[in-house]
């Protein structure tokens, strides 16, 4: 397998704030060991097309559905695990009107995720939110974006374009992985999805290099809450195709979230989760799920079957993590 060479693309507001940070400047610098292939590498890693009916459209479970109606971004994250696609065509319109054909047609479908690419990207969001919104099924909407980071000027101008009326809760997730990317703007834009209404929550990736110590992602999930954000997952990254610089052994991550659980409020802990290639679903990364093998660490799905996962490349196990420091 040779991994994607995913063009550059950093936003003014990022290279200004790269250049004083190197957590994020890690983040969107592209890296030649993007090149280097392992084994394990996939170019699907969370099994995507295994659940795909429709294009664009992924049923993974029964109650919700994904859409990506774009595949664009207005920042290249280097350790995307859909590198593969992004800044491809996305949906056509032809394709949004089939696929929320399929989502009316199945009254057990009761959450929409806009994702990507970056969904607050898409011209076509304030129309194609209009007409979930129209579809009794749907409880909520959600849309995982990374636009008040890569360009919060921007993402104020879209959550200004967002409805002050609406049937459907409307849920935003912020993609943020590092307390300086809180910035004086992206707080800005933060509050603009809350003043529309909008529900807040987050995600993060575990990145080595950037956030792989308590200390760090206690400071960055203390001020999430501190900003009306609640931390919804801490993800264990993806096996994506050129991305083994950054990948934390799972290991190490368990401890860090447990060190988190000693000392950090449980409001501004996420769930520390592993999404289990080929199309297995996301689990939490604990014990409950994932446990230690002989070659490495067995997942158990949700459906009960189990699933091979790769052993870490550092074989050392890490068993233990100081805790977060208190504040």
């Amino acid at each position: 397998m040779t991994p994607r060479d995913l063009p550059e693309l950093i936003s003014p507001h990022l290279r200004a704030l790269a250049e004083r940070s190197e957590p994020v400047a890690r983040q969107f610098a592209p890296d030649a060991r993007e090149a280097v292939a392992t084994p394990d590498d996939r170019d699907d890693p969370i099994g995507d097309a295994a659940h795909s009916p429709l294009p664009g459209l992924v049923h993974r479970y029964p109650d919700r559905v994904l859409l990506l109606p774009t595949l664009g971004c207005a920042s290249h994250c280097r350790f995307c695990f859909r590198r593969d696609r992004v800044g491809a065509k996305g949906m056509s319109d032809a394709e949004i009107d089939d696929a929320l054909d399929y989502v009316a047609d199945r009254p057990e479908i009761r959450e929409v995720i806009l994702s990507g690419g970056d969904p607050l990207t898409d011209p076509r969001l304030e129309t194609l939110l209009a007409r979930l919104d129209a579809i009794d099924a749907i409880d909520w909407v959600r849309i995982h974006t990374r636009l008040a980071v890569h360009d919060p000027k921007r993402a104020i101008r879209v959550a200004a374009t967002l409805p002050d009326v609406r049937r459907a809760a409307l849920w935003v997730a912020l993609h943020v992985n590092h307390a300086d990317e809180l910035t004086p703007e992206t707080r800005a834009a933060i509050r603009a999805f809350q003043a529309k209404g909008a529900f807040l929550v987050s995600q993060t990736v575990l990145l080595k290099g950037v956030n792989d110590d308590a200390d760090t992602l206690a400071a960055l999930f203390r001020a999430l809450v501190g900003a009306g954000v609640k931390p919804y997952y801490l993800h264990h990254p993806d096996r994506a195709a050129g991305t083994e610089h950054y990948r934390v052994p799972l290991a190490k991550g368990r401890a860090i979230a447990e060190a988190l659980r000693a000392t950090l409020s449980g409001i501004a802990q996420p769930t520390y989760v592993l999404d289990i290639p080929g199309g297995h679903g996301k689990v939490w990364a604990t014990d409950a799920f994932v446990t230690p093998s002989a070659n490495g660490w067995i997942a158990r799905a949700t459906d009960g079957s189990h699933h091979a996962y790769p052993a870490d490349p550092e074989t050392a196990m890490v068993t233990e993590v100081a805790p977060a420091e208190t504040k």
